[in-house]
């Protein structure tokens, strides 16, 4: 099948995206489930679906991808503390990275989604894709082990180590810099809203400092609307 062709997701053919992946697959049951979002899973409700789906796989593929890169980072930055290595890490591994590496690995195609998931663009959705890339990744390490894991982790974590130039630092680590340096108490952050089914949630959170504006950002986890609201903060003190 060429690269340019269009398949059914789910269709039971993985050869192609294990050759994308790099990987080819001694038991892909593994891949199939590490492939299937709660949504395609109908005969099922509940604890019964998500064991069904790629959730548990994409718990230890989050375990694994931090293993992998906390030591690819110890290795490549022998002069960095726990601290800037700690924020490096969080870079590499967040939402966006994995849902970009998602990408990279062609996973959308291959993704089982249920109809009305399918219909709202779920296959190329960043918190879908990250999820997945992360499934994926266990359900290699499941396959093979640990070194098979740590190979794909190399091939598609290592390109975004060229974007670590310097000390990393995400918005919320920057406000609380920013606030400390001006003799201010660390931001306070609270949810505002959320909204949205469990398996794709939208969070509005609020960050407060004394003697300026209340600002709120949005994200798919709690973790990712407080970075998006410090973001927003610091754009309006420095405009």
């Amino acid at each position: 099948m060429s690269k340019g062709s269009k398949r059914a997701a789910g269709d039971g053919d993985y050869s192609e995206l294990e050759e994308q992946l790099g990987h080819v697959f001694a038991d892909r049951g593994h891949l199939a489930l590490a492939l299937t979002h709660i949504s395609a899973i109908t005969a099922l409700t509940g604890p019964a679906a998500r064991l069904k789906s790629y959730q548990r796989l994409e718990f230890l593929g989050d375990h694994v991808l931090g293993m992998v890169v906390s030591d690819m980072l110890y290795r490549a930055f022998p002069q960095a503390d726990e601290g800037d290595l700690s924020r490096r890490l969080a870079e590499l591994v967040c939402e966006e990275a994995c849902a970009e590496v998602g990408l990279a690995m062609g996973l959308g195609p291959f993704i089982r989604l249920g109809a009305g998931e399918a219909r709202s663009g779920g296959h190329q959705r960043p918190t879908i894709l990250a999820d997945i890339a992360e499934a994926v990744l266990a359900a290699v390490y499941l396959d093979a082990g640990y070194p098979a894991a740590a190979e794909m982790v190399e091939r598609f974590w290592r390109p975004r180590f060229a974007a670590l130039k310097g000390l990393v630092r995400d918005a919320k680590t920057a406000l609380q810099e920013w606030a400390q340096a001006r003799g201010l108490p660390p931001p306070v952050y609270h949810v505002v809203e959320r909204q949205g089914p469990d398996h794709n949630p939208e969070f509005r959170v609020a960050v407060e400092i004394p003697g300026y504006d209340r600002v709120e950002g949005v994200g798919s986890s709690k973790q990712g609307a407080q970075k998006a609201a410090a973001g927003v903060f610091l754009e309006q003190v420095k405009a």
